[in-house]
């Protein structure tokens, strides 16, 4: 399945004007600054805004053309906004079996006890919405948009409210979707840290506009995009784990091109992790250093370098199998000399493990 969108809308000082592809499994993230229109293609996707040069296909089902228009209640979707926006006048159950009365027994293909599990709500199922946190209303939003069994399940800033006790609460949640449930999630955020940790796929939007689209992998280390020259700038690796040191309570994870070695997790072999290296925590040097602190030193290739800054570089890697970013100084790229193809080795003095 696919999703193909293209929308233009028009207002007094914006125009929202995109060509889409989108994958119809995993989570893709809508990003990009304030203003620039991830709201407004996210409520176009569910048929709230109204366009006559619009086009929207979600697998097999056409939900607008240029002779026709499904109106939102007759979409497959679920929808979760930044605030929960539950019926104060029901308790937590009775929030659940309102969407689901409007599916026909035949289309329900996450039951409301599926979608409970998932959310981790079952002691919450009799309580009134008013005597709930911040995020448990938020999951509870969250399940009721699941007991709907849609086709594709759309979630705008749905942390955004939230303070980091409660983002750090939920979040687990939400990577068990994406474990767990065979339906493509669209899900706008301005957190670089929310995308970085969900996201398989990555839309950038700027002033109304698609800069770019891609895997998040790719997009992330792509010099030629603002992702590459933020204070944040990193890698995302996919690994597995591969053991643990019991001597020096360690935990071995093995991706495509080597082992990094971080202190230990209290997880079992054999589990998929998710792992970010930042540009800043990756330092180069000629030749292998065997006298030193840093344990995780791969040999690599430079493919590209630019300006980061008046007083910086952005460095791009080939390891092996996989991409690296290295930021270090105008000064220090010099003295190395380094220039494309140049063989070095990257030094990775901090990995985080994201899931």
């Amino acid at each position: 399945m696919t999703i193909t969108a293209r929308f233009r809308i028009k207002r007094k000082n914006f125009v929202l004007d995109v060509d889409l592809n989108l994958p119809g499994k995993g989570i893709t993230a809508v990003f990009g600054p304030s203003g620039c229109g991830k709201t407004t293609l996210l409520r176009a996707i569910a048929g709230l805004e109204k366009c006559r040069h619009g086009f929207l296909r979600v697998g097999d089902m056409q939900w607008q053309d240029g002779k026709h228009f499904v109106p939102v209640h007759q979409r497959s979707l679920g929808y979760v906004f930044q605030e929960a926006s539950l019926f104060a006048h029901l308790n937590v159950r009775r929030n659940l079996e309102y969407g689901v009365k409007r599916v026909p027994v035949s289309q329900r293909k996450v039951s409301m006890d599926r979608a409970i599990a998932l959310l981790g709500i079952e002691p919450l199922l009799e309580r009134r919405t008013n005597q709930l946190s911040g995020g448990e209303k938020q999951r509870v939003a969250i399940a009721r948009a699941l007991a709907v069994s849609p086709r594709i399940l759309l979630m705008d800033e749905p942390l955004s409210a939230l303070d980091l006790t409660r983002k750090q609460e939920i979040m687990p949640y939400l990577e068990s979707l994406h474990d767990e449930l065979d339906i493509p999630v669209i899900y706008v955020s301005h957190s670089l840290d929310e995308v970085v940790r969900l996201a398989d796929h990555l839309v950038l939007l700027e002033e109304g506009k698609l800069k770019a689209a891609g895997p998040i992998g790719e997009m992330l280390s792509r010099l030629d995009l603002p992702l590459a020259h933020s204070d944040d700038a990193g890698v995302i690796i996919q690994g597995i784990v591969a053991g643990h040191d019991d001597d020096f309570d360690l935990t071995y994870l093995d991706f495509p091109s080597g082992r990094f070695s971080v202190a230990r997790k209290a997880l079992s072999v054999g589990h998929a992790v998710r792992l970010k290296v930042a540009a800043r925590d990756v330092s180069l040097t000629l030749e292998y250093q065997s006298n030193t602190s840093i344990l995780n030193i791969f040999p690599a290739t430079i493919e590209e370098i630019i300006p980061d800054g008046g007083a910086q570089v952005m460095v791009r890697l080939i390891a092996g199998e996989i991409v690296m970013l290295s930021r270090i100084t105008r000064k220090s790229a010099t003295l190395l000399d380094l220039k494309l193809g140049k063989k070095v080795y990257a030094q990775v003095k901090s990995v985080v493990l994201l899931t």
